[in-house]
């Protein structure tokens, strides 16, 4: 019986030390990477909150960018048969969408060569480009620095690691080494996961803006045949 009191009481304790393994935090996770992996986390938690709010403040601009009156193009066509120029203007300044701004570009040209009102468009266009892409190349550049900068911490802790081996006596420990393994690892995974969310941010940002440029394109193009209707 006491025996089997012993076996127990030693399972419990195995039981107890399994449990107090597998409830490591992320944040002891962390702390357990030593300065230098501290500091490179913290620099990639930074470029994940700027990754984001970049992401959700071009998904906004583009989604208002996008919403364009399904009967904005009649009624900047009749305006325009009709000659009322100033209407069709008017109509444009309320829409305020960057395919109201081409069209108005467009319409502040009328009288003058159809080739001098599409350059006038294309020009126009560019900026409304250069407008929807601002920041995104960011996105861009932290999906390709991210790992960049876990793979450097991974550097860090190996360098770390073999420097306490070095230092060992040949009495190597496995605690000597936590540091620089734990510093390699978190900074590493860090990196690959501010990465990818950056990458996917960026490249859903892209289709969206391509979407846009789309539709800014069919309806210049729309207005240009109706200029090019005879009368």
């Amino acid at each position: 019986m006491i025996l089997q009191g012993n076996i127990q009481d030693g399972a419990e304790v195995i039981t107890d030390a399994e449990s107090t393994e597998k409830s490591l935090s992320i944040i002891e996770l962390i702390s357990s990477g030593g300065t230098a992996g501290q500091i490179i986390i913290a620099l990639l938690f930074i470029l994940l909150i700027a990754a984001i709010y970049i992401y959700f403040e071009r998904l906004f601009a583009i989604k208002a960018a996008s919403k364009v009156d399904s009967n904005f193009m009649n009624q900047i066509k009749d305006h325009v048969s009709n000659g009322k120029i100033d209407s069709a203007q008017m109509l444009c300044a309320q829409d305020n969408s960057p395919v109201s701004r081409l069209i108005n570009k467009g319409i502040s040209r009328i009288g003058k060569p159809l080739e001098d009102i599409n350059t006038a468009i294309e020009n126009a266009g560019r900026l409304e480009i250069y407008s929807l892409e601002k920041n995104v190349s960011i996105l861009a550049t932290i999906s390709g620095v991210a790992p960049m900068i876990g793979f450097l911490g991974t550097v860090i802790g190996m360098i770390l690691s073999i420097f306490e081996i070095a230092n060992s006596g040949g009495q190597i420990d496995i605690k000597q080494l936590s540091d620089g393994l734990y510093t390699a690892m978190t900074t590493t995974v860090a990196g690959l996961i501010v990465g990818i969310v950056a990458y996917m941010a960026y490249n859903h940002l892209v289709v969206k803006t391509d979407k846009v440029v789309y539709q800014m394109e069919a309806n210049s193009l729309e207005f240009l045949d109706h200029l090019n209707e005879p009368i």
